[in-house]
């Protein structure tokens, strides 16, 4: 279960249920430009907005074509947190980024170090506000 203010990402698995009529409820993949896409309501934009936040939306544009349609959102998957893992390590590659999880257990993940790998020379790179 995601935590209440989880923020929708590009490539996240979605599940759009309409409570009223099903035809519209679908499994989608968020795009890389952070849209949706649902019949009825084409593209829907879904990145950056909380899963009860486009509950809300998804609501609001289909009550233009379904009475009363209760959408609710649930996150299926959460492909958008992820972490790539680069240099003396096994299995060098992108791993997903699970809640609270810290730079040793991403390592870990990794296969661990190699035997000459220089550990005092770890380097974390983060992009905040598009800036690493």
């Amino acid at each position: 279960m995601v935590p209440k203010d989880y923020v929708i990402g590009v490539e996240d698995i979605l599940n759009v249920v309409f409570w009223r009529d099903k035809e519209l409820s679908a499994e989608v993949v968020v795009r890389p430009d952070g849209k949706i896409f649902l019949p009825i309501l084409n593209d829907v934009q879904a990145a950056g907005l909380t899963p009860l936040q486009l509950a809300e939306a998804l609501q609001t544009a289909a009550a233009k074509f379904v009475l009363d349609p209760g959408a609710t959102v649930i996150v299926k998957e959460i492909r958008s947190r992820k972490v790539y893992v680069v240099g003396e390590v096994t299995k060098p590659g992108t791993f997903p980024l699970a809640n609270d999880m810290n730079v040793l257990q991403i390592i870990a993940e990794a296969g661990g170090f190699l035997e000459h790998a220089n550990k005092d020379e770890v380097v974390i790179v983060r992009n905040e506000n598009g800036q690493e």
